[in-house]
């Protein structure tokens, strides 16, 4: 039944309204809603927002123009679809057609208590906080993970982001405020929304994290969520544990993940 409507909700022109997909599954709105959200982790709504954007972004790569793109992704207003792109997008609608030509990412590099780290920004804030053993490789990460954008080191302008970023490993406590540029889709955000949640010094299971983002059936999912987390320590996917309390796997290894709750545990 919630495949039959996530079909439905994609072959809309306009996105159906939670009483015509009630209607259509012979539930109550309130009841589809618990059961929608318990099935694939977002609300009815939620879902088709992120197909809405998923369109936008298939139908610009393929080379659409952008108000084919708008119409194809079912938007009926410009001026809504343009206030809407930054944040489907990441960039304006055009700049992400021309391959994110027009965006531009600059990085700084320095030495925290971990080892290397990388600090990239973007117009609106971080958009990633990388860390390893040696430089080299961060950079070239940074430029796989946008591979189409201008990056470029950046001179003394990012010194105050990465003596930020640098605090919140060796301070993990320390109330450091970073302003982020956080990309990502609905549901990857709903689990960085729930890490960035836990408190310092504590942890939760991927199940936990599931049940408590509405999703209980999603474990594996939010552990996708985390591996894909490209903003180390700001989004804490280091504090997300097996059932069993164990650390699975961290993007930037097992032993800076042990180190960053060992250190946070002392505070």
């Amino acid at each position: 039944m919630i495949a039959r409507l996530c079909a439905l909700i994609e072959a809309a022109e306009q996105p159906p309204t939670l009483p015509v997909l009630a209607r259509e599954a012979g539930l109550s709105p309130a009841h589809l809603q618990r059961v929608f959200k318990s099935a694939i982790g977002v609300t009815p709504r939620a879902y088709a927002a992120a197909h809405r954007a998923s369109m936008v972004r298939t139908k610009l790569s393929e080379g659409s123009g952008v108000t084919a793109a708008m119409y194809d992704a079912g938007f009926n207003s410009s001026g809504r679809f343009y206030e809407a792109a930054p944040a489907i997008l990441g960039m304006t609608a055009s700049s992400y057609r021309s391959g994110a030509a027009g965006e531009n990412i600059r990085f700084a590099l320095g030495r925290c208590s971990l080892g290397e780290i990388l600090v990239a920004c973007t117009d609106r804030g971080i958009c990633a906080i990388l860390l390893g053993d040696e430089p080299e490789p961060l950079v070239a990460d940074l430029r796989r993970r946008f591979a189409k954008a201008t990056i470029a080191e950046a001179d003394d302008a990012l010194n105050e982001l990465l003596r930020g970023a640098i605090a919140l490993v060796d301070q993990p406590t320390a109330a450091v405020n970073l302003p982020l540029d956080v990309r990502g889709t609905v549901f990857q955000q709903r689990v960085w929304q729930a890490l960035r949640n836990i408190v310092p010094g504590a942890t939760k299971s991927y199940g936990e994290i599931a049940r408590e983002i509405g999703a209980p059936g999603s474990v594996r999912a939010v552990a996708a969520a985390c591996a894909a987390n490209l903003l180390a320590v700001a989004v804490p996917c280091h504090r997300a544990v097996r059932q069993n309390g164990g650390l699975a796997g961290y993007r930037w290894g097992i032993a800076r993940k042990h180190d960053l709750l060992a250190r946070e545990k002392d505070r």
